[in-house]
């Protein structure tokens, strides 16, 4: 569209965000680029083109008054009513005219405030220029806004997203090795030779200090922007396994606590002698046979450690009086504490046999 005459009075009376505005109103939509004077051309060619289209619209009754002044009222060209029908129209233009300057004032005095209080950093500031800006405004800011339409949708959103994390950490779990590493552990652990394993180094945790003692290493020099001061490390003395102070109590320990109370467990193994006889079956063939008798383990290891560390008895000067003192005194408990862990291990033994069954 080419602008060949000057543009309206009323519209070159109007702002640049008025004409905007106005532009939108009417339907004009080729305005972006346009200079103010430019875009005043365009629309006064516009709406001549369709003023039988925007005679009756309020917002342009201005733009009719000064075009009635200036050039005739196209209202008067194209109508084909007789004059005297317009005149009681056109009384009441001047008091139009005058309606719709005090409006669009104060709507432009309303919009500067809130274009200045958006302008500002301030939260409290930005929210009450929202709240003096215009409808048209607030639309547009609200259609910004990406919201959920329902509460349904913000649940599903929200049901989505916990989702998607949970199986992110469940790959995680599963490429990580830690539910295998855990099943092989607790398979490992879950059988009577384990317990029996752990009660021995459980003994073994505290005989080892007294008859290997620890000595002195070296010294960790202080770091100072740590804030450490020096830490002397002890280990074990090695040279005691040249010497009989290490091997009477440890050969004692080992003859009473493991090498007898096996060979007992070995030949009076019931759970060898109450094996199913006859063809082996699918059943009887995954029933493991076990070496060692594990409930007679316990009482041979519980009566010997009475005897022994209890009562003093040496087999016949077979073992060291100092050394059964000095691993009474190393053992938590003493014998007393040895015979808990054999009762342990005997329970434990029953109530594997009894699952067995």
């Amino acid at each position: 569209m080419s602008v060949t005459a000057p543009a309206n009075s009323w519209l070159r009376a109007q702002r640049k965000s008025d004409l905007v505005e106005l532009a939108d109103s009417v339907g004009f939509k080729n305005y972006d680029g346009l200079k103010k004077t430019e875009l005043e051309s365009a629309l006064d060619e516009f709406i001549a083109e369709n003023s039988s289209r925007f005679s009756s619209r309020s917002e342009l009754a201005g733009y009719f008054t000064s075009r009635t002044k200036a050039l005739g009222s196209p209202i008067k060209r194209e109508s084909k009513e007789p004059k005297e029908s317009k005149e009681p129209k056109e009384s009441k233009e001047p008091i139009k005219e005058e309606l719709e300057k005090g409006l669009k004032a104060a709507k432009r005095r309303v919009t500067k405030v809130a274009e200045d209080l958006v302008s500002a950093e301030d939260v409290r500031a930005a929210s009450t220029a929202l709240i003096q800006t215009p409808a048209r405004s607030l639309s547009r800011v609200a259609a910004s806004i990406s919201l959920p339409a329902t509460p349904a949708d913000v649940a599903q959103a929200v049901d989505r997203s916990t989702l998607a994390v949970r199986r992110h950490v469940s790959s995680i779990y599963q490429e990580s090795g830690i539910s295998e590493a855990s099943n092989a552990t607790r398979e490992t652990l879950s059988s009577v030779t384990s317990i029996l394993l752990c009660v021995s180094a459980f003994e073994l945790w505290y005989i080892r200090p007294e008859i290997l003692a620890n000595r002195y290493a070296f010294t960790v020099p202080a770091v100072s922007f740590l804030g450490t001061s020096d830490y002397p490390v002890y280990l074990p003395d090695m040279f005691l396994l040249l010497t009989a102070s290490f091997w009477s109590p440890a050969l004692t320990w080992a003859f009473t606590s493991f090498i007898l109370p096996s060979l007992f467990g070995y030949f009076f193994n019931l759970s060898a002698t109450n094996s199913p006889s006859g063809p082996k079956t699918r059943s009887r063939a995954q029933t493991t046979e076990t070496v060692v008798d594990p409930l007679t383990y316990s009482i041979i290891k519980a009566l010997v450690s009475f005897v022994v560390y209890g009562q003093g008895v040496t087999f016949c000067g077979l073992l060291s009086e100092s050394a059964i003192e000095r691993l009474d005194g190393a053992v938590y408990g003493g014998y007393k504490g040895m015979l808990t862990g054999t009762a342990i291990t005997g329970l434990l033994s029953i109530y594997d046999a009894v699952l067995k069954k």
